[in-house]
């Protein structure tokens, strides 16, 4: 997996808004800044929408649009910013042992945004007098739609304090969240079991001093009486939840490819043999030799799940990872183009298969896999930096310097984003759209200089 650190800012069009350019300021001004990456990873991704879908739909909202990215962090932690993502340290899917507790964890973050209590947050920090404390949290919000390609990292920078103090919970809120999750579980055929279980992991962290506390402690306040609300719900309404082996597939693939990048390779091959799914197995044993750097084994693996599941595209796509970062160029290009096949146009896939193209010097094919790629998620600034190079290699540069400009306006380095967006609208059409996309990210570095300069 490759890391792509930048400041996940909210849109583009969005940068011109006065608030927003507090975020490039408190990334500048804060020495003490914390950071948040992600892991974005196609399959990782389809396997916590499977779990999350029907946790989703029971709480009201649209299964579509709210998504679970995984935060590179491997300590015991999840939060939700707005309405549209729910973040949760990779720390703690492979933690829990079951996909109830990881489908609790989704149902209790799902709960504060069905019981307002980000609205209600986000009005209190509108008040605050400390600018760089709004635009601490405004940077934290940014976060929320994710982006990149495979294992890509969104970097957030903001001062700690007031990244726990957006995101600590009153007790009566997470009370509150509480118990609509196990509502929420029961609507959804999941065990409220997974709930009682996931509190009882942290029985005795609020004995600990604060340094030592799980940051899940710090954001989430955990108490005795949490852990007998929820067996007492469980007593009351019963558990006819049935396993679900849709769930229990996906989750030991999500857990099986998290484990296998983030932990050593030797650990990963001394466990597969315990592996109750063959695909799954043979990908964890992929991931470990080609991290490896033993290609011809990698290879072996994954096309042995692939001869069980032809017509996976996440199984094609991480061949395609594999051979590109062996600089078999061709292969991979052949391997990322059935992943899109089977995928449906997945942003991740198409962006993977466009630096592919650039790489075996297909820039034109490129461009246009990339800006398909980016017409359903702009916000992946590695693919920003491909489309600069495939189009500078065209001859574009208008276009290109635009691309580098968001690109910049991404990591939430402004100054530089208005140079290269000052050279795009001189090179492009006026009026055009991408000489718009240029004004918007001009003007935010335009305003952020004068707010700098206050």
């Amino acid at each position: 997996m490759t890391f792509d650190r930048f400041s996940r800012l909210a849109s583009i069009p969005a940068l011109a808004l006065a608030a927003l350019c507090f975020v490039a300021s408190a990334l500048a001004s804060s020495a003490q800044a914390a950071s948040i990456s992600l892991l974005r990873d196609p399959d990782i991704e389809r396997g916590l929408n499977e779990l999350a879908a029907p946790v989703l739909r029971a709480a009201g909202l649209n299964a579509k649009r709210v998504r679970v990215l995984v935060v590179n962090d491997g300590s015991f932690n999840a939060f939700v910013v707005d309405s549209q993502t729910i973040f949760i340290h990779y720390g703690l899917i492979l933690k829990v042992d079951r996909p109830e507790m990881l489908q609790a964890v989704i149902a209790h973050e799902a709960a504060h945004i069905t019981n307002g209590h980000l609205s209600r947050r986000m009005q209190n920090m509108r008040s605050a007098r400390s600018a760089a404390g709004l635009g601490a949290a405004l940077a934290v919000l940014a976060a929320a739609a994710g982006a990149g390609e495979a294992a890509a990292g969104i970097a957030l920078g903001t001062q700690s304090s007031a990244l726990r103090g957006f995101l600590a919970h009153t007790r009566a809120e997470e009370a509150s969240a509480d118990r609509t999750a196990a509502g929420i579980l029961q609507r959804a055929g999941v065990s409220p079991r997974g709930l009682v279980d996931v509190h009882k992991i942290f029985a005795g962290q609020e004995l600990l001093s604060p340094v030592n506390q799980d940051p899940y402690m710090r954001s989430h306040p955990l108490s005795r009486d949490r852990i007998r609300a929820a067996e007492a719900y469980l007593a009351s309404h019963g558990d006819s939840a049935k396993p679900d082996a849709n769930a229990i597939y996906w989750f030991a693939r999500v857990r099986g490819k998290l484990s296998a990048f983030t932990r050593s390779p030797k650990w990963t091959l001394r466990r597969i043999a315990d592996e109750p799914y063959n695909d799954v197995r043979l990908m964890r044993e992929a991931v470990a030799q080609h991290r490896r750097n033993n290609l011809q084994k990698a290879l072996r693996a994954i096309d042995g799940a692939l001869a069980l599941r032809p017509t996976d595209p996440y199984y094609q796509e991480l061949k395609g990872q594999i051979l590109m970062e062996n600089r078999r160029w061709q292969p991979a290009l052949a391997a990322y183009g059935r992943a899109v096949q089977q995928a449906g146009h997945d942003p991740l896939i198409l962006a993977s298969l466009g630096r592919a193209q650039l790489a075996a010097g297909q820039p034109k094919a490129a461009i246009k896999s990339l800006e398909a790629a980016r017409a359903r998620d702009f916000r992946n600034a590695a693919m920003l930096r491909d489309m600069a190079q495939g189009y500078a290699k065209l001859g574009q540069s208008g276009m290109a310097a635009l691309a580098t400009a968001e690109r910049y306006a991404l990591q939430g380095r402004l100054k530089d984003a208005g140079l290269h967006a000052k050279r795009a609208t001189a090179q492009l059409p006026t009026g055009s759209t991408a000489w718009r996309r240029a004004q918007d990210v001009l003007i935010a570095a335009e305003q952020n200089e004068k707010r700098k300069s206050r």
